[in-house]
């Protein structure tokens, strides 16, 4: 069936896909629809022309040209997907950088050690490229992706984002993050950083560890953004020490700086193991200085609370509080973070699995409500872009068909054989073969 629909795609300039299901919360045109599943799915309707979408009802509405009707018999449509926080300077190199403990301290010495050894701009460029054909192919059309950026690892790796922004820039939307710990940009290296950051059009981005000068760190940090205009993504309390502060730090010091720029928060794993006074107020501050949350849910299953004395097993999932996040009204994100790379060991820059693991670890599905948004809608807003992450008249038809019909099937067995349409004809979805990196991660040795 579903290279039958491909195929029927692929013949014409105008049609409609109908019968489809619908996350409804992803529709512009809500008012229309009346009948919503448990799973918060219509059935609706897509016309299709030259590419774009041009509107959205619900099934059996409008008369259709049987000519130009392809049913998807209740297969569901999704836009494409927005990867928020990610790392593609760092992905794949497991193979000759593995992290055989599997804790973050030992990810960390890993990586650095990688990057200083082989970070030149051929291993970077054909490492990111290679991410970066996975996730069209997997169907996101966006990506925010963090770059080590310490002295001259910024200047090699923004010109290969550069020059792969260049290169996508008609698949995949590209922002590139600075990450370097914000003690960093009190340095005249760091103030530089900053310089490069704003040429580029990219997020002024960093580590914030808790230390006793944090708050003055902080101070620095939104002056400089503010000085050049510049929104914040930061990774904040990757751990599981309920002394851990940093969150709520970021939104004094926002609400302190009057910070009018946007802020995103990733990790944010404290959180989930500090008693109600601290969330509550945490979640208070952070409302009020307007961040924005992203949780990834894979990495820190992954790394957090892993105890490697005695192969203990872990006790808590490393998910930050992303149900209470979301019930405050802050807007909550889920991400792909590190692939195949000694943070993570494993991934394929498919948000579809994000999605999978997130309603699993984070119990997501009772109820699913609009949770959906948090892999599209919402990652497109933070992201500033316009027409992504939604369903709506007169923008690019950058849909996914799946299988699967409700979300328990499309969440149970593979959607490999999902279709990607972009400007309304599907893409080749075949992924590049590992063996294209063999000569980076192994004959180096």
């Amino acid at each position: 069936m579903i290279q039958q629909i491909k195929n029927n795609i692929n013949q014409l300039d105008y049609y409609w896909l109908t019968h489809s299901h619908v996350p409804i919360s992803l529709i512009d045109s809500v008012n229309f629809f009346t009948e919503v599943t448990k799973e918060r799915l219509v059935l609706a309707d897509i016309e299709i022309e030259k590419g774009k979408i041009k509107q959205i009802v619900p099934s059996n509405s409008v008369k259709i040209n049987h000519d130009y009707a392809i049913d998807l018999q209740q297969q569901i449509v999704l836009p494409c997907f927005i990867d928020l926080h990610t790392h593609l300077d760092k992905g794949h190199i497991w193979e000759r950088s593995p992290n055989l403990e599997g804790t973050f301290e030992v990810a960390l010495d890993t990586a650095i050690a990688d990057g200083k050894k082989y970070w030149q701009a051929q291993d970077v460029l054909r490492r990111m490229d290679f991410s970066l054909k996975c996730a069209y192919a997997h169907g996101t059309k966006a990506i925010r992706t963090h770059l080590d950026s310490y002295d001259e690892q910024a200047d090699i790796s923004l010109k290969v984002f550069q020059d792969l922004q260049q290169q996508w820039q008609d698949k995949i939307t590209l922002q590139a993050v600075s990450l370097v710990t914000i003690d960093y940009y009190q340095t005249e290296q760091g103030s530089n950083l900053a310089g490069k950051i704003e040429e580029v059009g990219g997020i002024l981005g960093g580590v914030a560890y808790l230390n006793p000068d944090l708050d003055s760190q902080l101070d620095h940090l939104f002056t400089i953004a503010k000085a050049r205009n510049l929104d914040l993504d930061l990774h904040t309390d990757e751990n599981g020490d309920v002394e851990s502060i940093g969150l709520q730090k970021i939104a004094a010091a926002a609400i302190r700086n009057n910070f009018t720029g946007k802020i995103l928060c990733g990790h944010c794993c404290s959180l989930a193991v500090q008693p109600p006074e601290i969330v509550n107020k945490t979640l208070a501050l952070v409302k009020e200085a307007g961040i924005a949350v992203v949780s990834l849910p894979m990495c820190n299953l992954y790394l957090q609370d892993r105890q490697t004395e005695n192969y203990l097993t872990p006790t808590w999932r490393g998910v930050t509080r992303v149900h209470e996040l979301k019930q405050q009204g802050i807007p909550v994100a889920f991400a792909s973070d590190n692939t195949r790379d000694p943070f993570y060991g494993f991934g394929d820059l498919d948000m579809l699995e994000v999605l999978e693991q997130a309603v699993r670890i984070a119990h997501l599905d009772i109820p699913y409500s609009n949770w959906i948004d948090s892999f599209t809608k919402i990652p497109g807003e933070i992201m500033g872009l316009k027409d992504s992450g939604i369903i709506a008249e007169d923008i690019p038809a950058d849909l996914i068909i799946f299988p699967g019909r409700y979300f328990s099937e499309l969440l149970s067995r593979s959607q490999h054989d999902r279709i990607v349409l972009r400007n309304g004809k599907p893409i080749d979805t075949t992924l590049p073969d590992y063996s294209e990196l063999d000569d980076l991660v192994f004959n180096i040795r």
